[in-house]
């Protein structure tokens, strides 16, 4: 299932944010949340969070000062979390802080998993992809056309 659109949620009292309705069967089988790179909690699929840990970052060389902080930030700022009777999911304080949510946020799908973003963020980072979008889509063209060739 690919994770699309927005929906705009509001985080509870208890930190708990509800999933859309039609995600929820995708995510039953467990769910891990994240810092993203950019300001947002991303919230994967257990199976697809595993899936991209053992293609992307568990490949990356402990010896090296850049696998062992990605290695750091990935592991260290993830947590498996469930999904509730009610369909809704607890963020924790330092994932809060992390992406400032608080009140209305922006639940976003990105393909193979979900982002949450504070409404602000969110309208800052569509705004920068637009000034951006032509140079960016260009980009990925050439790189399309260039074997081996990466971001």
């Amino acid at each position: 299932m690919a994770f699309r659109g927005q929906h705009e949620h509001s985080l509870d009292a208890k930190d708990r944010i509800t999933v859309p309705a039609g995600y929820r069967a995708a995510l039953s089988d467990g769910v891990v949340v994240m810092e993203g790179v950019e300001k947002c909690v991303e919230v994967w699929p257990k199976a697809a969070a595993e899936a991209m840990e053992a293609e992307w970052i568990n490949p990356l060389s402990p010896m090296g000062a850049d696998g062992r902080r990605i290695r750091r930030r990935v592991f260290g700022t993830s947590e498996e979390v469930e999904i509730d009777s009610a369909g809704r999911i607890r963020l924790s304080k330092p994932l809060l802080r992390h992406a400032s949510l608080e009140g209305s946020s922006l639940v976003v799908g990105v393909g193979d998993h979900l982002e949450i973003w504070n409404g602000s963020a969110w309208d800052e980072e569509s705004t920068e992809f637009e000034a951006q979008a032509a140079e960016l889509t260009e980009r990925l063209a050439e790189q399309a056309r260039t074997p081996g060739a990466g971001a």
